[in-house]
């Protein structure tokens, strides 16, 4: 770790030495002038291991954040690309006729554009690029003074309106207030280990307090999404409807050993998380961020994952609920990205094979797609990668997962994604998904554990992802997969901003694993046409690696006709721009050597772009 590291005992307000008293921003925290003073230029942090760091001296407008409060005119607002678009313009939001954001209407700047794959967490609220070189501008002229933050999903709101307008939440409730019911049971809990277990329970809960201290510290105009209130909301829920304490068992905390890590991460990826605890806060990347109580929250939430799963396989308990955060499916090898540390299902995953599970099968329902732990077993036939989420041609965080992705040597056919193509996804789809791809391969694969990694942003409400799954919807997947593996089910936070969202899907889920049944059934579900299509081209690519798909992708393109055709050309169309540099972040693929793969074993080589048009 290098000395750019702003260490626990230094002294904020230093004056930087390049005599830019005037808005304090450090020389080392900056190449290029501050928008702020003196200049322009996007900033860029100095990097160790992994992790670039702010020092704490910063301008009043942080070059990072120099267009947070800038809106255009009276109803100008934050830009929102990449990232979301919503369902319809009903009460979940309003959707906008050209680029489909679920901002509020009266609130929209068209950004699509300039929509871009990997975008952060200042593309989500506030940055605008195309302001970047403008230096006439005046920020005492276009502040928008006037906004209030929603505590349960974190969007923007004018200040005379006095419900959110994408989820409707009055202004300044509190959506985790029942924490401290739950907070008081936890020392009443029983408490399961391999040690301890005589008898088989039901259902363990895992989680532990110290997570809650993994915070963005650095203080910004927005509030982050991925905030410690998530898990305290989704606790307090499971207090209210008599859950915990009294149904389930604790699993005791640990954290994750640096063994257990590197047998998923290389060394270094490890020791970079590890060194954050010497830090007050520090980032990955522009959203992904670390204080100095990160590092344990990480190998909590990683060794809570992994205990959950090896009581599961040995039998002490039948499934789990791991309550965990920081988030995991975007950690990758050796990089921490998209509010991921550690990856918490792929140390799952691993544990559960040292336990004695032979085939391990990860579903992925969490909105974005989970590139993290696809990259770490694509070439791993005894893990199957499952994932369902928003792709859209690669332009939806963070670009990867598209259906032709299917692993990588002995692992070609255990990587299965289903790439929306288009937000406002709900029930039916999923469901329609889960009984034509989903549940066939999974019956044929036979795993020994399922672990499911839940992310609640495809939630309807969900700022981020904009999608229509109710809890019922999450209820109906979550009964549908426990025949897949005797029950033997774990399940494992990922994403999810709406609180209360998150906190009613997950608690569907919980009293699907205590026994009680699904909320609905949905023996019928009729798909929306941009889902069969999504659904008729996965069949179509799976197929020759599970031929149990035959029957299946045969009898709905029978039912669909000539029109079925129209997924080939949107598969063709990705192929073309996958090869020649289309949207997409390049480190998926470089990095994971995908373009080596596929000139090597598979004889292709990356054409030429094209010109326009052809």
């Amino acid at each position: 770790m290098t000395s750019n590291m702003r260490p626990l005992n230094s002294k904020k307000g230093e004056v930087p030495s390049d005599g830019r008293e005037n808005c304090g921003v450090s020389d080392q925290a900056f190449h290029g002038k501050c928008q702020s003073c003196d200049g322009v230029g996007k900033p860029s942090y100095p990097r160790a291991n992994g992790v670039s760091l702010k020092e704490s001296g910063t301008c009043s407008f942080s070059c990072d954040h120099a267009n947070a409060l800038l809106v255009d005119g009276p109803k100008g607002s934050p830009a929102r690309p990449g990232h979301i678009d919503s369902a319809d313009c009903g009460q979940h939001g309003c959707l906008h006729a050209k680029n489909e954001s679920c901002m509020p209407c009266n609130d929209l700047q068209q950004e699509s554009d300039r929509e871009q794959a990997g975008d952060t967490l200042d593309d989500l609220f506030f940055f605008n690029d195309e302001e970047d070189d403008d230096i006439d501008w005046e920020p005492s002229a276009r502040l928008a003074e006037n906004r209030w933050f929603c505590l349960n999903c974190t969007m923007p709101n004018l200040d005379e309106v006095k419900h959110c307008l994408n989820c409707h939440e009055l202004k300044g409730s509190e959506v985790a207030a029942g924490y401290d019911v739950f907070k008081t049971h936890i020392a009443r809990a029983a408490l399961v280990s391999a040690n301890t277990a005589s008898v088989l329970v039901s259902t363990a809960i895992g989680f532990d307090e110290r997570m809650l201290l993994h915070s963005e510290m650095e203080i910004k105009p927005n509030p982050h999404p991925e905030r410690p209130n998530r898990l305290r909301a989704i606790a307090a829920s499971l207090a209210a409807a008599g859950i915990f304490p009294s149904k389930c068992a604790l699993v005791p905390p640990r954290e994750i050993t640096k063994e257990e890590l590197v047998m998923v991460h290389t060394s270094d990826h490890v020791e970079s998380v590890e060194q954050t605890k010497n830090m007050l806060y520090s980032y990955f990347t522009s959203d992904t961020y670390a204080n100095g109580h990160s590092a344990c929250a990480a190998k909590l939430a990683a060794g809570l994952c992994a205990d959950l799963a090896s009581l599961i396989v040995s039998e002490h308990v039948q499934n789990g609920f791991a309550l965990v955060r920081p988030p995991g499916h975007h950690a990758g090898v050796k990089q921490a990205m998209g509010f991921c540390l550690h990856n918490n299902a792929a140390v799952a995953a691993l544990a559960a094979q040292k336990a004695g599970a032979k085939k391990v099968l990860i579903v992925d329902w969490d909105v974005h797609h989970g590139n993290g732990t696809q990259e770490i077993f694509e070439g791993n036939k005894s893990v199957l990668y499952i994932s369902l989420h928003r792709h859209e041609d690669g332009s939806f965080y963070p670009g990867t997962g598209a259906a032709d992705e299917v692993g990588v040597l002995d692992g070609k056919g255990f990587s299965v994604n289903i790439p929306w193509s288009c937000g406002g996804v709900g029930d039916n789809d999923y469901i329609f998904a889960f009984q034509h791809v989903v549940l066939p391969i999974a019956t044929e694969f036979a795993p020994d554990i399922t672990i499911i990694s839940a992310g609640f942003d495809a939630a309807r409400g969900d700022p981020l992802g904009c999608c229509d799954v109710t809890p019922a919807g999450y209820s109906q997947m979550t009964s549908m997969l426990t025949a897949c593996s005797e029950g033997k089910l774990l399940v494992i936070l990922e994403g999810g901003y709406n609180l209360r969202s998150i906190s009613s899907s997950a608690t569907e889920v919980v009293k699907v694993l205590l026994g009680d049944g699904p909320s609905y059934g949905t023996d019928a579900a009729a798909p929306s046409k941009e889902g069969m299509q999504t659904v008729l081209q996965v069949l179509d690519i799976q197929q020759k690696y599970w031929p149990v798909l035959v029957p299946i992708f045969a009898s709905l393109q029978a039912q669909q006709g000539p029109t079925s055709s129209k997924y080939v050309n949107a598969e063709n169309k990705l192929k073309r721009r996958m090869l020649t540099g289309g949207p997409g972040p390049v480190w998926w693929k470089w990095g994971s050597k995908r373009l080596l793969y596929q000139v090597l074993f598979e004889g292709r080589r990356p054409r030429k772009s094209r010109a326009k048009g052809e």
